[in-house]
């Protein structure tokens, strides 16, 4: 318990410092890099939406042919 405790308050300190190394160290001003990091986050987010789409779909696809009676 102790040693999963710790591990997670380092994972947690050490994601933090290479945020603020990253912000620090950003070639772009704070404004252009929160408009692209936006951007990315809206396109990835529509990327997923659109693969959940299409799996549903498949899945449905494949459960209506499970549950089709079969000519015999």
């Amino acid at each position: 318990m102790r040693r999963t405790l710790g591990f997670f308050i380092g994972a947690l300190l050490g994601g933090l410092a290479g945020a603020v190394v990253a912000l620090l160290f950003a070639p772009e001003s704070g404004v252009d890099l929160r408009n692209r990091l936006r951007e990315r986050t809206e396109s990835l987010s529509t990327e997923i939406r659109q693969a959940a789409a299409n799996k549903r779909i498949e899945l449905q696809e494949r459960l209506d042919t499970l549950r089709a009676p079969k000519a015999e």
